[in-house]
């Protein structure tokens, strides 16, 4: 059974996707050719990688596909433990995505204090930013809101594009709530690539990105906990 799509968890997704865009300003530009969430890049960046083309660094896009696999499977413990208590675990799985964005915070100030060139650093970023997602893509595949996975966009994009079924016609609401969502799915990634991107080449290092994202998170979490709704039902087992 799905989660409540409500205009709480609906806004609260959005602000999730434009913090994407930004963490991927930061792994991609900031890190060298890697993503942290959209691991169909990664994919491809291993292939090639291994194929010795493009100047790519297997070893990040390797790293980087197995940290999310790790934070997948850790945000899905962490889902099975919340429904056992029954606990929240759309609130519960923010907070951890929260505390890790935050080391990588840490992680990257550390590494411009020291002048040094992100070697150790660059892989433990990946690693927390990557846990990060893989953590974050549980607990919105489990909110179960359509059009608004938060880290990728290519199934909005093209819903958006195709519109309603020839013929077919919609039920109360859906013809213009579907496309507000996939509209503002789009938009959000946009909004938080270029925002991430503005702010690194303004020279707001990578620290002060990724604090941002991770401040989000935390807003976002404590907003959607006290805002008043239905609560999501927990996940089925």
């Amino acid at each position: 059974m799905q989660a409540t799509r409500g205009t709480p968890l609906v806004v609260a997704m959005v602000a999730l996707t434009v913090t994407t865009g930004m963490i991927e300003a930061v792994s991609f530009l900031g890190l060298g050719q890697v993503f942290t969430a959209m691991q169909t890049g990664n994919l491809l960046f291993l292939g090639f990688a291994l194929a010795g083309e493009g100047g790519l660094s297997a070893a990040a896009s390797g790293l980087s596909l197995g940290a999310f696999a790790v934070g997948a499977v850790l945000g899905a413990r962490l889902e099975a433990k919340a429904y056992a208590v029954r606990r929240r675990w759309f609130l519960g799985g923010l907070l951890a995505e929260a505390v890790l964005l935050g080391g990588a915070a840490l992680v990257a100030w550390g590494s411009d204090r020291s002048g040094e060139p992100l070697t150790t650093h660059r892989y433990a970023l990946i690693t927390l930013m990557a846990l990060a997602m893989g953590l974050r893509n549980v607990t919105t595949l489990r909110a179960g809101v359509p059009d608004l996975p938060t880290t990728v966009e290519t199934r909005a994009l093209t819903a958006l594009l195709n519109g309603p079924p020839v013929g077919r016609t919609p039920g109360a609401g859906e013809a213009v709530h579907p496309a507000l969502r996939r509209t503002a799915s789009v938009a959000a990634m946009f909004t938080g690539g270029l925002v991430g991107a503005w702010l690194l080449h303004e020279g707001r290092h990578a620290p002060g990105v990724l604090l941002v994202a991770a401040v989000v998170v935390l807003a976002v979490a404590l907003v959607y906990g006290v805002a008043p709704r239905r609560r999501p039902p927990e996940a089925e087992s």
